[in-house]
């Protein structure tokens, strides 16, 4: 870990460049494996989630690559929902450390991390990789891979402006730099202008392309304990993931079943029952306690806060609502708020565990423009404890704002 957060390795380098040289070293294990490849702004994270879950349950040995962690960073690398070990991590980040050494122009940390993947991927045989974007698409080091099985296309907000562009449209085409030449693609159902992006690039590269119809979506009950749902020719689903968006997550990862049979993989109707309902995905609107409830969310942006905020007015409609934040002094915080207090009663706020936090004091002075009561906390562990006792016993506890907060708050419930 010390090798792979080194200074040398820091900072944001566009172009696929590196990672491809670095793979050509290693011997390219990229070409050995087939991807399914995820970009977008969010539910990303979930639908590969659920993609994965759903391949293993077919029988597949399954690769999983995405970002950020929640608790450690053996997370982000895993083969049928086991984190790689420490020992293997060592062995391969010693196996690629003198070949991007010896680069010119070296690597970034996530280059670097990316090809650590694909050697853990090859190594154990995977029959299947569902290979998630870390930012963007056709500059991000994932993109080094010739032709995924399928790529997916999930929802597109404004988030990493700077980086991607200033408009939904022009960060679509950003993402859209995933599609290959004749491989098909699956998108998320998106605004008309969003669409005409994908549809453009599918022309031009000459992918089959399908986007998820979300008036096919029924949903048949809901719960803290889950839901259930049909879509198409799929009835009665069940999902532990809460959260309308989390269907919709549902129907674009069943639409892309039905695209990877197209392209000769088995996938049974059996698999994709068991692999939806014992999906496992932390942090998004997950119940870590009911005594009192206490919901932990990584939603870190506005797309994400009107989703909370739209579970939070379904799953607790009567309670007092006290809110855990912490946020990245770079992230839209002020949008989130204003989505979000409408269904606040209370704040508590919290500095994320990252460099780019903003304070816990900052934050509070902004939310006290709200009119509602604010107590700022020096730890992460403080917070979670304030904000359970001004909850009570009548109220729950939200925490919300950012992922890098997530593995700190779910530790202090032994998860």
């Amino acid at each position: 870990m010390r090798f792979i957060h080194e200074k040398v390795w820091q900072g944001s380098k566009p172009g696929l460049s590196r990672t491809r040289e670095l793979l050509e070293k290693m011997g390219d294990p990229q070409k050995s494996l087939r991807f399914v490849h995820v970009a977008g702004t969010n539910g990303k994270g979930s639908v590969s989630a659920m993609l994965a879950s759903i391949l293993r349950a077919a029988g597949y040995t399954t690769g999983l690559y995405t970002s950020p962690f929640i608790a450690r960073f053996n997370e982000r690398m895993q083969v049928n929902g086991v984190p790689i070990t420490d020992a293997e991590l060592a062995d391969i980040t010693a196996f690629c450390a003198p070949l991007a050494l010896e680069m010119v122009d070296r690597p970034t940390e996530f280059e670097l991390v990316t090809a650590v993947a694909m050697e853990f991927f090859r190594r154990h045989g995977c029959g299947a990789v569902v290979l998630e974007t870390g930012l963007g698409g056709r500059l991000d080091s994932t993109n080094v891979i010739a032709s995924p099985v399928c790529s997916v296309i999930m929802n597109i907000g404004l988030d990493h402006t700077k980086e991607l562009g200033d408009t939904v449209e022009k960060i679509a085409a950003e993402k859209a730099g995933i599609l290959k030449p004749g491989r098909p693609a699956v998108c998320y159902d998106l605004p008309a202008s969003v669409r005409a992006v994908f549809e453009k690039k599918a022309g031009e590269t000459g992918s089959p392309l399908v986007f998820s119809d979300f008036t096919r979506l029924v949903p048949l009950d809901n719960s803290r304990a889950g839901q259930s749902f049909s879509y198409n020719s799929f009835s009665d689903l069940r999902l532990p993931l809460l959260g309308r968006h989390q269907l919709k997550n549902a129907a674009v990862a069943l639409d892309t079943v039905a695209t990877l049979r197209q392209s000769g993989l088995a996938i049974s109707d059996e698999a994709v029952r068991d692999g939806l309902s014992s999906v496992v995905w932390p942090a998004r609107f997950e119940i870590l306690s009911d005594t009192p409830y206490f919901v932990v969310d990584g939603g870190h942006n506005p797309q994400c806060a009107e989703t909370v905020a739209e579970n939070l007015r379904v799953y607790f409609p009567d309670q007092r609502r006290v809110l855990l934040i912490g946020v990245l002094a770079d992230k839209d915080y002020a949008r989130l708020a204003d989505i979000l207090d409408p269904l606040a009663d209370e704040y508590v706020t919290i500095a994320p565990d990252n460099p780019r936090a903003l304070p816990a004091e900052l934050l509070a002075e902004h939310l006290s423009r709200f009119g509602k009561p604010v107590t700022a906390c020096q730890t992460i562990e403080d917070g979670v404890k304030t904000a359970l006792s001004r909850a009570g016993t009548d109220g729950m506890v939200c925490s919300v704002g950012s992922l890098y907060t997530a593995g700190r708050v779910r530790a202090c419930f032994g998860r």
